[in-house]
């Protein structure tokens, strides 16, 4: 079924859903952007339908929603440990893109499908509901169309704003209830969605893991500077470290704390004995692409990518991802040659 609200009444329904939920969307953050005086895009708790930023990209994925930046698992004694307690004492609402919620697809995957279910994600993903945000036209570096994530079905209601109006595609019985006792209008509404982005990228049909034999990757040695930043915009990486706190100077009492990593900066493929399996950052580039790009897809059959382009927005050495993608057919050409 789908709705027309005006603002008073998608506030009102945003009302309605705050008794159980906190609601998360894209929101404006004035002067936190890296660089001086510009506002960043991110996600944070919002109340009402003025908060949320339709018309521009978020700087940052909802991930963190589900994957806290930095999140305490257990605190430890000398006699005892004691859970964490959850990041959210609620439900969840999150507006998000259709390429982000492709994204959660590979989040459920990675920490619930990939072992053992994780414990600490799942009671964080319990009790979600998911808003589709259409997208009337691609956003800068977007390449979603190719990544085959501009269309998504797995929401419990879509919202498209057009002038003063909110048009809703409900899914969710519960929703739909408090919709229904709301002021609105009736019609069929589609979620909106891009059919062509600027930014194109091909993937080689033969892709195989022979294209880590490149010579594409060296210039990465010098290009990227190992922030991590795309990894950390990313919606889909998932990789995390453990830290432990201590309260006192015995080191028998404090917390473990799980917190976001990133396989580009250094450090990360540190082992005992002082090695590192990739220390040059042409070698950290060629592993993140693969993953995106090979073997998730190989593992899942889709991948991991969903062409947000949010890496090419946040790169300070401004390197493409979607560029890299497409160096990868000449690259494969090249390995073939030197067989």
């Amino acid at each position: 079924m789908g709705y027309q609200l005006n603002v008073q009444g998608f506030n009102a329904l945003l009302s309605e859903l705050s008794q159980e939920y906190l609601i998360y969307a894209p929101k404006c953050y004035p002067g936190g952007n890296t660089f001086s005086d510009t506002d960043c895009i991110r996600y944070g708790e919002i109340r009402r339908a003025e908060e949320i930023v339709f018309d521009r990209k978020s700087d940052y994925s909802f991930k963190e929603v589900l994957f806290p930046v930095s999140e305490t698992l257990f605190y430890f004694t000398e006699e005892h440990v004691k859970e964490g307690d959850c990041p959210r004492k609620k439900g969840a609402v999150i507006f998000l893109r259709s390429c982000d919620l492709h994204g959660v697809k590979n989040l459920d995957e990675m920490f619930g499908g990939n072992g053992p279910s994780d414990y600490y994600y799942q009671r964080l993903r319990e009790n979600v509901k998911f808003v589709l945000m259409g997208c009337s036209a691609a956003f800068e570096n977007c390449f979603c169309v190719d990544m085959g994530s501009n269309v998504s079905e797995d929401y419990d209601f879509s919202v498209d704003k057009k002038d003063d109006f909110y048009y809703l595609d409900c899914k969710d019985k519960e929703i739909g209830e408090i919709i229904s006792g709301l002021p609105h209008g009736e019609m069929e509404v589609c979620p909106e969605h891009v059919t062509q982005t600027k930014v194109q990228v091909r993937i080689p049909e033969n892709l195989d893991a022979s294209v880590a034999k490149s010579t594409m990757w060296d210039e990465y040695d010098n290009r990227c500077i190992a922030c991590g930043r795309c990894n950390f915009v990313c919606p889909t990486c998932t990789c995390f470290t453990m830290q432990d706190l201590f309260y006192t100077d015995n080191g028998k009492a404090g917390e473990r704390r799980r917190v976001w990593a990133s396989c580009m900066v250094d450090g990360y493929t540190d082992v005992a004995g002082g090695g590192s399996y990739r220390k040059k950052n042409g070698e950290r580039m060629r592993f993140k692409v693969l993953h995106k790009v090979l073997d998730y897809k190989q593992r899942n059959g889709h991948h991991m990518c969903v062409g947000c382009g949010r890496c090419d927005d946040i790169c300070p050495e401004y390197i493409s991802f979607s560029n890299c993608i497409n160096k990868l057919e000449k690259a494969m050409e090249e390995v073939s040659g030197n067989e």
